[in-house]
């Protein structure tokens, strides 16, 4: 037999078996919000502008218990967010810092907001968040969004060290990952 037909042969027959084994993937989903608790809902009558992928850090800072004014009564307080907000695929396409909480585009639209409603999202997570959004600094991708949904969140809760009196001012940084979910007028 003649060494090129063979040759030629198996690589249709190789070609012909990676081609069978490729997957077509599946189209995305829509976003559903039925799982999540009412308080953290979209109202009814808008749509889903863009699906972000939140992963970062929150920094938490040992002071004096609010409201208390005794100086030997201290938490760790929410100082702000820094994180990289991704895509579906893993790309990033903005970013989201504070204070105060600013959700950045990559195309440089920006926009902050007022929250709304929190609810618990499982222990060791930061809760599920809605927030209500102001309106967007920069035409961009953050044109015309109203509110901000904060969902699967993984981690982000204040630390579990100690904070007294003698680590008072002392900033730790907690390790967080949360979907963010924009929504525009329908």
């Amino acid at each position: 037999m003649n060494t090129k037909l063979i040759l030629s042969t198996a690589a249709v027959a190789l070609l012909s078996a990676c081609a069978s084994s490729v997957t077509t993937m599946a189209p995305m989903t829509p976003y559903s919000q039925m799982a999540l608790p009412d308080a953290v809902k979209v109202p009814d009558g808008h749509k889903v502008a863009m699906e972000t992928v939140g992963v970062g850090e929150i920094t938490y800072e040992c002071r004096v218990k609010a409201g208390t004014g005794a100086v030997d009564q201290m938490e760790w307080v929410f100082v702000g967010p820094d994180a990289a907000l991704n895509d579906r695929g893993g790309r990033m396409v903005g970013k989201y810092f504070g204070p105060p909480a600013t959700w950045q585009s990559a195309d440089g639209s920006k926009l902050t907001g007022t929250q709304v409603a929190v609810a618990p999202a499982g222990a060791g997570n930061i809760p599920h968040q809605l927030v209500k959004a102001n309106p967007a600094m920069g035409a961009g991708a953050m044109t015309g969004v109203s509110y901000i949904q904060r969902t699967a969140t993984k981690g982000g809760v204040a630390p579990s060290q100690i904070c007294a009196p003698s680590n008072a001012g002392q900033r730790l940084i907690v390790k967080y990952q949360a979907d963010y979910i924009f929504w525009q007028p329908a």
